[in-house]
């Protein structure tokens, strides 16, 4: 038992908070699902505000990764793809309402 002398597996962020260095344990880390492409893919859809809250979930779970807050990105990116997803669905509803309303009051 060593007093006093850092343990190798434990660093320090620039922020003052500890974490553990698992480059060096045997364990891989787990596969990241962040859902970007999917995120990216609903800014173009027409429910702006719900797309960009999206993408800042996926953006935040890609940071919590590689800070090495596992439990914490797959959270994150299970939260971007559930808030995508309802961006596609108010998109295409949105997309669906307009093109009613453009071709039922049109004067043909």
């Amino acid at each position: 038992m060593s007093l006093g002398g850092p343990d190798p597996q434990v660093k320090s962020s620039l922020g003052g908070s500890v974490f553990f260095d698992r480059g060096s344990m045997d364990e891989a880390p787990p596969p990241l699902s962040s859902y970007l492409c999917l995120t990216i893919f609903t800014c173009f859809c027409p429910a702006y505000p719900v797309n960009i809250v999206a993408l800042i979930f996926s953006i935040m779970s890609r940071s919590s990764y590689y800070q090495g807050d596992y439990d914490g990105s797959r959270r994150l990116g299970r939260n971007a793809l559930y808030v995508a997803v309802a961006s596609i669905i108010i998109g295409l509803l949105i997309i669906a309402i307009s093109c009613i309303v453009h071709f039922t009051t049109g004067d043909f």
